[in-house]
């Protein structure tokens, strides 16, 4: 029995008042697992009664189902909780406070991302890294690929962080970076299969709880395609803007074309495409061989009007380095494929320096009791009703997905509902929590621009 299956189990039990599970509001406390006894303490704010002995039911039920569970404790107690500010009238939400709250040492969070699995991102992420530190910048490199995580192998390291004594993780730091990984928590035969209220925990933990110091560059080597972790990743800070791996393959391409359009949607910037294993030179003959083809990603990055960061030759020295644990811009700093990583390197530098400024968000305020206002920065603005706003709740317990129709009466909403508190999501959108302990789905920008229901 492992801690993982009892957290996803737990995942299932969910706190009615706020429509979210337990394990992802941090209700779970004290978790032991002896064999198959398994332990934990539910602390919540939910006062004793008819609601909280149903939790705890939920939670032993959901723990007892566990193949190989031969005994179940659980322990509940209160959260006493600070009273919540409403949102005053004029509060304007601040666009950095999340980003300022989780990692406020770091200048610049960059995603490396595809759209596909095999095309080398991770490789590139590390040495990109590499190279960046080599123009004298302070690195780090956070590995979110939580699947199958290959940045310590790549460097080449076989020690755990240590921690804080406020339980934060020092990064681990190898060859001028400073890198955090699940790979530093997982024996080599072990796989994480964790949903996605598990992963945006890992997201978050990997941010807030890893003590980063200052930082020019935190790049970040995601796994491939549109998934939970991108969209975590997108909806907890606010990017700098993402790099794109393809290959010139005309299938890895169209691939990739769908991480594009993910960024475009969450509103994160594209700092640029690499196209990795561009060409190979024969160590022999000196002839060039266009495996995959040639200048594919070039040319659709000049389509899609994406800055072009440069091509990575395929070379056998990448990968027996990397096996290694030497990559390639360490152990061979004059190749050209170092070479062509450190100019690729360059071009993203002035590409973050020519977007080193704050998103263009818009001003969210409270001109009354009664009013959320959104004034976007071209000067469009939009007024909402307070309760009407609550009404158009866009989560999953409060419409259905398929239909289209809303899953409560509308009479069950008090008419003094108000926001107690406004905060953005990522680039792109906002989430409300309400007086009447609702905590909202997210409202995109996109959206809230758009025709009202």
């Amino acid at each position: 029995m492992k801690h993982e299956a009892v957290l996803e189990a737990l995942s299932s039990v969910q706190d009615p008042g706020k429509g979210r599970d337990i394990v992802s509001l941090g209700y779970v406390q004290d978790l032991r697992v002896d064999g198959g006894k398994v332990r934990f303490r539910i602390q919540s704010p939910i006062p004793p009664g008819e609601v909280r002995d149903h939790l705890r039911e939920a939670a032993h039920e959901a723990v007892s189902k566990l193949s190989g569970v031969t005994e179940v404790g659980v322990v509940m107690t209160s959260l006493i909780q600070k009273p919540e500010r409403t949102a005053s009238p004029q509060e304007t939400v601040s666009p950095s406070s999340a980003k300022e709250r989780l990692i406020p040492n770091v200048k610049s969070v960059i995603p490396v991302a595809s759209g596909k699995g095999g095309v080398g991102k991770s490789t590139v992420s590390v040495n990109l890294a590499l190279a960046l530190a080599h123009r004298g910048a302070r690195v780090g490199i956070m590995d979110a690929d939580v699947y199958g995580p290959t940045i310590p192998t790549l460097l080449g390291i076989a020690k755990q962080p240590d921690a804080l004594d406020d339980h934060r993780l020092i990064p681990v730091e190898q060859y001028g970076l400073k890198v955090m990984s699940m790979g530093f928590f997982l024996k080599e035969d072990d796989a994480v299969v964790w949903r996605g209220p598990m992963l945006h925990k890992a997201i978050e933990q990997f941010l807030g709880g890893v003590a980063w110091e200052e930082l020019d560059y935190l790049i970040v080597d995601l796994p491939p395609g549109t998934g939970d972790i991108q969209l975590s990743l997108c909806q907890t800070i606010p990017l700098t803007g993402a790099v794109i791996v393809s290959t010139p393959q005309d299938v890895a391409l169209r691939v990739a074309q769908k991480a594009i359009a993910m960024f475009h949607k969450l509103n994160a910037p594209i700092l640029g495409m690499i196209e990795n294993m561009s060409h190979f030179i024969c160590s022999h003959c000196g002839k060039r061989e266009d495996i995959f083809g040639t200048g594919g990603a070039r040319k659709a990055a000049e389509r899609l009007g994406i800055p072009f960061l440069g091509e990575i030759p395929l070379a056998t020295p990448v990968r027996v380095q990397s096996d290694e644990g030497k990559p390639i811009v360490i152990s061979d700093p004059n190749s050209p494929v170092t070479q062509a990583f450190i100019q690729a390197a360059e071009k993203l530098a002035e590409e973050v320096k020519s977007r080193d400024k704050a998103p263009e968000l818009p001003d969210i305020t409270r001109p009354d009791a009664h009013h959320i206002r959104i004034q976007w920065k071209d000067g469009y603005e939009r007024l909402f009703p307070v309760r009407e706003l609550r009404l158009e709740c866009p989560c999953a317990g409060c419409l259905d997905e398929m239909t289209g129709k809303r899953r409560f009466d509308p009479a069950t909403i008090p008419p003094d509902v108000h926001p107690l508190h406004i905060s953005l999501v990522g680039n792109y959108a906002i989430n409300i929590r309400w007086s009447d302990g609702h905590q909202t789905g997210i409202y995109s920008f996109t959206k809230l621009r758009g025709p009202r229901p």
